[in-house]
């Protein structure tokens, strides 16, 4: 029980490694708000966390709307009383050279991917600042540290992303808040299932050549990043502070021979 009595906010929780997180949180015994555009993922979440018999609670928001952000957050400490963790997990993917993209798909990108953490953040700091204690996990990627083909404007976000994290961390380390980033490598969700099968030809040979830029030899699960998540969100990682933590099979400082 590393999260009993802690009351996490999770974007983007209606799948892949938010739904792990969600129910691992609950399973370790923290209370889970569950956010998602995707009413029925996210309420699907819920339904297998108290199937778990966890404690979770579903709040359909945009996290690029700043409006809809707000009243989310309004209504989790009203029911709760309080945040204690903040995960912005939510985000989409950006695919082409920086020439080639259109540039309503550049903003887009450019709009939920670092807009949708720092709203969430915005809003949920003056509670966390009151408290005088939390601990805010944001999404970024192991491409903020290498260069990777097709991806300048996905890369443009979770380099800001790991940015913003440690200046965050500066600002608000004098209220007890915590704020660190996540750097995954390819994990395998249903996004990332739908995207190979939507942009390769053969899907599965695709795997197989991403598999062979991690040392692991293989691709990451959702699960694997949320046990990060998890130790991040615990009084465990209290010494972690604007710090990147990677879950990236060996990509970033690996290289096969």
């Amino acid at each position: 029980m590393r999260l009993k009595d802690k009351v996490i906010l999770i974007t983007g929780a209606g799948s892949g490694i938010g739904k792990s997180t969600a129910l691992l949180f609950a399973k370790e015994g923290g209370t889970v708000i569950v956010n998602d555009l995707d009413e029925k993922g996210g309420e699907e979440t819920v339904q297998d966390i108290r199937a778990q018999n966890g404690v979770a609670h579903f709040i359909q928001a945009d996290v690029t709307d700043s409006e809809s952000v707000k009243a989310m957050v309004t209504e989790a400490v009203q029911r709760y009383s309080r945040i204690d963790v903040l995960f912005n997990n939510a985000g989409i993917s950006g695919v082409g050279k920086l020439h080639e993209i259109e540039l309503d798909a550049w903003d887009k990108t450019m709009n939920v991917n670092i807009n949708g953490v720092m709203l969430p953040s915005k809003y949920v700091l003056p509670h966390m600042m009151e408290q005088k204690n939390g601990a805010i996990i944001n999404m970024s990627s192991c491409i903020a540290e290498m260069g990777l083909a097709n991806r300048a404007s996905y890369s443009t976000t979770k380099g800001a992303i790991l940015a913003l994290t440690k200046s965050m961390q500066v600002d608000y380390a004098a209220y007890n808040i915590r704020v660190n980033a996540i750097l995954p490598g390819t994990i395998f969700t249903p996004f990332v299932e739908n995207y190979l099968k939507t942009s390769y030809n053969n899907p599965e040979e695709a795997i197989e050549k991403i598999k062979t830029r991690q040392l692991s030899g293989d691709l990451g699960k959702p699960e694997d990043v949320a046990y990060a998540a998890l130790f991040l969100a615990s009084d465990e990682s209290t010494f972690m502070m604007g710090s990147p933590l990677y879950i990236d099979g060996g990509v970033v400082f690996g290289k096969n021979a």
